[in-house]
């Protein structure tokens, strides 16, 4: 009965020094991942891009560009961009990345859509 009393505790002791490090590893990430950087959904509305300042996180000129061109661009403006060239009718996954931008592409390979951050 002590025997199992012991291992009882001996795991609980075990699972809360391993709860620890993890929340302790997960602050850490945390605090190391890039936040977003650039203007909130109602900001994109109430100010112009050209008035608004800090980093560009959105591309609607490059409407009608071909992918190639589209992307040379947005790596001048965002060096460090991940870009992702989609193909019509093609699913992308739903999350945030501010280090991706997605250029949605028509069947001619012409961008379709406005390429932003996310």
């Amino acid at each position: 009965m002590k025997v199992n009393f012991l291992l009882t505790h001996h795991i609980y002791l075990f699972t809360l020094v391993l709860l620890i490090a993890m929340a302790e590893e997960n602050k850490q990430t945390e605090l190391t991942e890039e936040q977003p950087t650039g203007p909130l959904e109602h900001e994109r509305i109430l100010i112009p891009d050209a008035v608004r300042s800090g980093p560009k996180t959105r591309w609607p000129e490059l409407m009608g560009t071909t992918a190639e061109e589209a992307e040379n661009k947005i790596k001048l403006d965002m060096p460090r961009a991940n870009i992702q060239v989609v193909p019509p009718d093609h699913y992308v996954t739903m999350d945030f990345n501010t280090r991706r931008v997605r250029l949605y592409v028509d069947a001619s390979g012409k961008v379709a859509r406005p390429p932003q951050v996310g």
